[in-house]
């Protein structure tokens, strides 16, 4: 069964291996995650309220999503980044997620939500969840609470 559940310092070393999986290896990734958490490194204009949340399967840590409150681009929050292990992809998981951030984000009061698809496969996977292109980069919600499944 997957579990989602709220980061904390001790999941940094999982997370900077999921994040390894797509770029870099995991020396890079564990003070930029750490630092992220903590907020002693911020995103362009990003505010000091942000979240991580971890799937888990067993105590595994299989995905993890993180975000924070934001004024770049007019939104009021970022979708910092997903990831996901490649043997849970395509179940779900990804979307799970997303609307656990998404939760999050409405009780900061925050309904603009951009985030940086990366790829287009991301790209995809954002559009199905309601995003909408916000410029040749950018892609963003204009009210993240139309995700959430009541």
């Amino acid at each position: 069964m997957i579990d989602i559940r709220e980061a904390n310092v001790n999941d940094v070393t999982q997370i900077a291996r999921l994040r390894s999986l797509g770029w870099g290896d995991e020396a890079f990734w564990i003070p930029r995650v750490a630092n992220y958490m903590n907020g002693s490194q911020n995103p362009q204009m990003a505010k000091a309220e942000r979240m991580v949340y971890l799937a888990t399967d067993e105590e595994k840590v299989i995905g993890f999503i993180a975000g924070h409150l934001t004024s770049r681009l007019g939104c009021e929050g970022e979708l910092q980044w997903i990831d996901i292990d490649p043997a849970y992809r395509r179940k779900g998981i990804a979307s799970q997620l997303v609307e656990a951030l998404a939760r999050w984000f409405i009780s900061h009061h925050a309904c603009k939500i951009c985030v940086d698809p990366g790829n287009d496969q991301a790209r995809r996977f954002y559009l199905a969840l309601g995003a909408q292109k916000l410029d040749d980069h950018w892609m963003f919600w204009k009210n993240i609470n139309t995700i959430i499944k009541q």
